[in-house]
């Protein structure tokens, strides 16, 4: 028997969720093959069979939470599958082992964690799985029981309020959050708590941009293979932003300043699954042309589930495009632990007075840069963004670095 692990999921993630089960007991599978789905907090992942053979055992079934190290089944080589049956007797023989101990003592780990993090006693928990085991969900129940009892809670305990559970109603649909979502909604609001945030906003006269790309998007596409886009003129303007104002690159640790002298620009990307952020590394010396390949490739397998967590890790500073979904103007969330966030937006035709005092229409964008003021000042924010725009405005700004 070849047992199928939970692979190392990356930098601080332990542990994740089951999502699909592409193959089941009893099927053939090739090496390689995919044949389950983990879902993480930051990303899917597909898990792929360590040798062919037969599914001859799956551990956990879809929803089950599972740790990094974990079987998660087994494959029967070289032979037919065992019988279902057989399965059932091979666990229930391992059972008395497992709880010999008293049940308390051998919760699982997520069990053991949430329960440590909420200072409860698994003991005082009502188990509902096999042999009377504690179960996550049990601990959760236990939490929001206590809590869903007063019908008129005294205000210390109105913060705990957006966290009792309801039924749905007879025209609502009750759907369990993915764990990507759960962690988007975290990291949202840890940033809204932790950072001292402010907008600062301006506009910009995309037309030069424009009357490039337009000039030279088809022997660019016929040369290099790709398609030239807005982003890589953006990323080109950040870095050189970047360069003039390095605490927009920076990051925050504990009473120390880290200053990030790379530019890996993480580019904000919605899925099915939810909005994820893969960064294209080193921006400053990369071409515009390997700039829109690399933006290309992450975000087609950002959108397929296929993008891996290192792909998402370690970005300096983040561009986010609200304007492809027609936004006009936003105030974005930083993306900790950066320190800022540049929002794009839609472009419109307006009407703009000219210096020689005509009034022409032109097609503006309003930009927007939410920054940390714990670290970066007013002054330095505005700045910055005035450099995103003078680049745009004079692409030629881009080419010779000034």
């Amino acid at each position: 028997m070849t047992q199928i692990l939970v692979p190392t999921l990356g930098e601080s993630v332990t542990e994740a969720i089951v999502s699909k089960w592409l193959k089941q007991e009893g099927e053939a599978v090739a090496a390689d093959e995919p044949i389950c789905e983990l879902e993480t907090d930051k990303v899917t992942l597909e898990v792929n069979a360590p040798a062919a053979g037969v599914i001859a055992k799956i551990s956990f079934g879809e929803g089950k939470t599972v740790e990094v190290g974990a079987v998660l089944g087994e494959i029967s080589e070289g032979g037919a599958a065992a019988p279902k049956k057989a399965a059932a007797p091979a666990a229930n023989e391992s059972a008395p082992a497992a709880v010999a101990a008293p049940a308390a003592a051998k919760q699982s780990p997520a069990v053991q964690k949430i329960a440590a993090d909420n200072n409860i006693n698994p003991a005082d928990v009502a188990g509902t799985g096999k042999d009377g085991r504690v179960t996550k969900g049990d601990v959760i129940a236990h939490m929001e029981a206590p809590k869903a009892a007063p019908a008129a809670a005294p205000s210390a305990s109105k913060p705990a309020a957006p966290v009792l559970a309801r039924a749905a109603g007879p025209r609502e649909e009750k759907v369990k959050m993915t764990r990507l979502r759960q962690k988007i909604a975290e990291r949202l609001k840890e940033a809204q708590n932790t950072a001292a945030m402010l907008t600062t906003f301006n506009e910009v006269d995309m037309t030069a941009v424009m009357d490039m790309r337009n000039a030279y998007k088809e022997s660019f596409e016929k040369k290099h293979g790709v398609k030239l886009g807005f982003m890589s003129f953006f990323v080109k303007a950040a870095v050189n932003a970047l360069r003039e104002i390095p605490a927009v690159n920076a990051e925050i640790s504990g009473d120390e300043i880290i200053y990030k002298n790379y530019y890996d620009i993480s580019v904000a990307v919605s899925t099915p699954q939810g909005l994820v952020v893969p960064v294209v590394k080193d921006c400053d010396v990369k071409s515009m042309a390997q700039i829109e390949k690399d933006i290309a490739s992450l975000g087609s397998r950002a959108r397929e589930g296929k993008i891996t967590v290192d792909e998402m890790s370690g970005g300096t500073f983040t561009i986010t495009n609200g304007g492809v979904f027609g936004s006009l103007m936003s105030t974005p969330i930083i993306n900790p632990p950066q320190v800022a966030i540049l929002g794009m937006h839609k472009t419109m035709m307006r009407p703009m007075a000219m210096p020689n005092g005509e009034v022409k229409a032109r097609p503006m964008m309003y930009l927007a840069l939410s920054y940390d003021h714990r670290l970066i000042d007013g002054r330095e924010a505005v700045t910055f963004l005035v450099r995103i725009k003078e680049a745009l405005e004079d692409p030629q700004r881009l080419i010779l670095e000034v």
